[in-house]
Formats: C-alpha cells, structure tokens, sequence
C-alpha cells in the first residue's frame, strides 16, 4: 500500500495504474476506520482493479459548535487496516492540499432541496461541504466506481443527485449498513457514548424496526408513526431530531407511486448524534406486502 499526501503524487499514481487499464475504485472515509469502513473497500475491490481509500477529516461539512477539533483520529490504526486488507492507495491530504486558498469564500457545491431537509436542515451547510469535497476528490481520482454507505442514507443520495446533475462518469455504489450484534449501526462517532449511553443506544434501530413492521402490517398514517416514533425514542432517553418516512428513491414524501420506503432518524444520546434507517420495498403482488432491510 502506497500512502499519497499530495493531490500531485494522487494524480500520477492513478494514472499510471489507468495507463495500465486498471479500472479505478474510490472510498472517501474520514478514518477511525471500522468494519463499516471495510466493507466499503470490499466492495470496491471486488468491482475494480485499483483502489483508493482516502482519508481526510473535512472541516467544511461541520458547522459552528460541531466536534471538528474532537473527531477521532487513528491514522496508524488506520493504515494498519488498511494494509490487512490489500489497499492500493491510501491518500491522506492535509487541509491545506484540499484547500489551497484556504476555508474563506469559495467555489461550493450546493445540491438543492435534497440537502435541505431532514439532516440538512438541523446543519445548515453540512452537504455543501460533503458535496464539494466529495467533488473535488472525484476530480482528482478520477474513479470509475465510488462506494458509500447507507447508514449515511441521505449523503448517499446527496450524491448520486449531484453525479447525475453534473454528468459524472462514474457509478456510485451504495452498501448496506454494518451493524454491531446488538443492532447499533457502525459508526466513528460511537466512541463519543458513554457505557450506559452505549447500552441505550441500540434501541435507536429497534424503534425504526417496530414502525417499519407497522407500515408493513398496513398502518399508513406516516405523520401519526412519525409522531409516536419521536416520542418512543424521547422516553428511551434520546434528544430526538427527526423520524422521517420517505420515498427511498427521492426523499420525497410517501405517495401512489412510491416502490421502496425508508425511514430515517436522527437523535441525541448526550453530546452524541445518532442517525440510523430501514427501509421496506413494497411488494406489488400483494397489497402493502413489504420486503425489509438493514
């Protein structure tokens, strides 16, 4: 595995590996790497002969007050990681690389409506930055495939939107969420939880379970679910956001023409944000028959 600090030594790797007609994947990740992360890097080995993971904590996708100075950083772990599992690429940039002219007023990536709701709308800015990094690094790779995962659903979509809209030629790769024994969904951000916060935590995913079993039994009063499901989780202790049931295609709201639901959720446990969701995909041989996942 050969570590890359500077876009220069990024671009004349991958185009030496291109000039040998290796397909290039992608894996952008903000390190603390867990299995989550490595089952992205799976996936994309098995589509592509090349592949880069980078590793770059962002400072534009987090907001006033948000845990940039405190976000984990484990780059000897990391690399650690990274090597077991066979890496071509780990690029590392520091902040000045990704951005050269500094953090002023600058050219961002806005993708409009989809990153104004849900996460988008309790961190204002928070997908113009995810946006314009993930932008600038597709620039610089090149890939053919980048992979992501659906924990992060609404990053995902985020940036399928802005691959589609800006006539990207590369195909984005979702991967379902990886998840502990007891349900909780992967995350760096976990390590925030304290023990007993941790032992609370789990039940962020059994909620979201109990209500898509609702939907998938009939019940199609969304606005009702999302009420009660808020309240489920604020007498378990979290500082609820949002419960959201959504067209999984779109992010638009549920209707006649809807194939596949998520919901999703965000909340507090302490200073800790948690997001998770499920989703169901309906069943057109019978009536709100429902195939789940995650």
């Amino acid at each position: 595995m050969r570590t890359l600090t500077t876009v220069h030594a990024l671009r004349r790797a991958v185009g030496k590996a291109r000039s040998e007609g290796k397909s290039i994947g992608l894996v952008p990740t903000m390190g603390n790497l867990h299995e989550g992360h490595l089952q992205l890097l799976r996936r994309a080995k098995s589509q592509c002969d090349c592949v880069v993971v980078s590793i770059f904590v962002n400072p534009l996708q987090f907001g006033k007050g948000e845990d940039l100075d405190a976000y984990p950083r484990t780059m000897a772990a990391d690399k650690q990681k990274l090597f077991a599992e066979g890496t071509d690429f780990l690029f590392a940039p520091s902040v000045e690389d990704m951005y050269p002219e500094g953090l002023g007023p600058q050219t961002l990536v806005s993708v409009p409506q989809i990153s104004e709701t849900l996460c988008g709308k309790s961190r204002p800015g928070h997908f113009a930055g995810v946006a314009t990094v993930v932008c600038k690094l597709f620039n610089m790779v090149q890939p053919d495939v980048a992979v992501f995962g659906e924990k992060d659903f609404q990053q995902l979509m985020v940036i399928r939107k802005m691959v589609a809209d800006l006539c990207m030629p590369l195909d984005i790769v979702g991967v379902a969420t990886v998840r502990e024994t007891d349900g909780l969904a992967m995350s760096s951000r976990n390590n925030y939880l304290s023990k007993r916060q941790r032992s609370i935590a789990p039940q962020l995913h059994q909620i979201l379970q109990e209500y898509r079993e609702a939907i998938a039994n009939g019940f199609d009063n969304y606005a009702e679910l999302e009420h009660h499901a808020v309240e489920d989780l604020r007498v378990n202790g979290f500082k609820p956001d949002y419960v959201s049931i959504r067209d999984a295609a779109t992010l638009d709201a549920v209707s006649a023409d809807t194939e596949s639901i998520v919901i999703l959720a965000a909340a507090k446990l302490g200073r800790t944000r948690l997001i998770d969701n499920v989703t169901l995909t309906l069943n057109p041989s019978s009536d709100w028959g429902m195939l789940a996942s995650n």
